[in-house]
């Protein structure tokens, strides 16, 4: 049997790492659960395939097919055949011709799946090796295409919000630059011998800056910003950025719901496919997308283990919608946890849509206002030694 290094929690929370024999991570997660453990993380000492990650409209029609194809009766390794010869993006056949070796190899699909390193989403994997143990795979499957489908939507509508504020902000940018490096210049001879007034001055320094160090001004931001996400990448600063987001006015309301709706979501589909509770909230942690929120949850599961409510150990993670503790604890008292989570995942993957709506509504006309600030004050700096120089030639004229 192989050997796997896990990493575990106990009922109080505290986290366990360590090594064990199993035929496969099911039968790891059995055997640690006889000691009142709890598995997270399991690694095979065997070589194991580290596969792109799929794009998430690849993860929703593969759930999709599958579901389709296994509700008809098609057994899986040849459903997972039929999958693999259509016409498809090399790493995504690739993927899908490994997983059918496994499945021949007598492995189970969601054995095959974590075999694929990165590939398979850790949720997408838990919820099919829940659906192999409850004999639903297939409603698992359908399950899961339809919560892919609402992420890749929100996902899309969020993205397509800040393209006009983010072509807009390009575009400031490259007028900035024609003007200081192209137009500025061409008026400096006629300035020349002139005592200019301030804004003129300021506008030939920056135009002055920009043709003598501009190449040095972009290779220093380029290195900022590699500097940057390099520091970003540590769990300290990454995670006190995580955190800044938050506070941020109107950014952070919209990431609190966008976040409060993941995770509601994922707990719903773990929760119903009989997933324990300690489990569910360990894989729900990892799909929030905040490592400031995440590493709140070592409490959270630590109260849970100590008797706390779902609802109590939640009630004080700082960067929650707070309606989510209420919500659950409806769910707790009449019996439908499910239901609830689910119904405060659709609400806030609504209210998501209309923040970001919000929110392009307000840069919009920011954006705007700052072009013509920046034009207007070029303008201007442009605009007053021309008249000087008129009204110095007029004098002279009178004289």
């Amino acid at each position: 049997m192989p050997q796997y290094k896990y990493t575990a929690f106990a009922l109080n929370g505290k986290r366990v790492v360590g090594s064990a024999e199993a035929a496969s991570p099911e039968q790891l997660a059995s055997l640690l659960r006889t000691r009142d453990l709890f598995l997270q993380k399991a690694t095979s000492s065997e070589k194991r395939a580290t596969q792109q990650r799929l794009k998430v409209t690849e993860i929703a029609d593969f759930s999709r097919q599958l579901a389709a194809m296994l509700s008809a009766g098609i057994m899986l390794i040849r459903a997972m055949t039929i999958l693999a010869q259509r016409n498809l993006p090399a790493n995504v056949k690739r993927v899908y011709g490994e997983v059918i070796a496994d499945l021949q190899r007598g492995a189970t699909l969601s054995e095959a799946m974590g075999n694929r390193g990165r590939a398979f989403p850790e949720l997408l994997v838990n919820m099919i090796r829940a659906g192999e143990n409850t004999g639903r795979l297939d409603v698992t499957a359908a399950k899961m295409a339809a919560s892919y489908d609402k992420e890749h939507r929100l996902n899309s509508k969020i993205r397509g919000a800040i393209v006009y504020p983010a072509i807009l902000l390009v575009l400031i940018i490259g007028v900035v630059l024609i003007i200081f490096t192209f137009v500025i210049p061409s008026f400096i001879g006629i300035f020349e011998d002139m005592e200019l007034p301030l804004p003129t001055q300021i506008v030939m320094g920056i135009s002055d800056f920009l043709l003598a160090y501009g190449v040095w001004l972009l290779i220093g931001i380029v290195i900022v910003i590699a500097a940057l996400i390099a520091l970003f990448r540590r769990p300290r600063p990454r995670r006190a950025w995580d955190h800044f987001k938050l506070k941020i006015p109107k950014v952070g309301r919209l990431l609190k719901t966008i976040y409060t709706a993941r995770f509601a979501r994922t707990l719903a589909s773990l929760y119903v496919s009989g997933i324990s509770m300690i489990q569910a909230l360990q894989i729900s942690r990892r799909t929030i997308g905040n490592t400031y929120i995440e590493s709140q949850f070592d409490a959270v599961i630590e109260l849970l283990g100590n008797g706390r409510t779902l609802s109590q150990a939640l009630s004080g993670v700082d960067g929650f919608e707070p309606k989510l503790e209420s919500t659950i604890l409806i769910g707790e008292e009449s019996g439908s946890l499910e239901q609830m989570l689910e119904s405060i995942a659709d609400q806030y993957d609504y209210d998501s849509e209309m923040a970001a709506q919000k929110l392009v509504t307000f840069i919009e006309p920011v954006l705007i206002v700052f072009m013509a600030l920046i034009v207007g004050f070029v303008i201007i700096s442009v605009l007053l030694p021309i008249y000087q120089l008129y009204d110095n030639v007029g004098a002279q004229g009178g004289i």
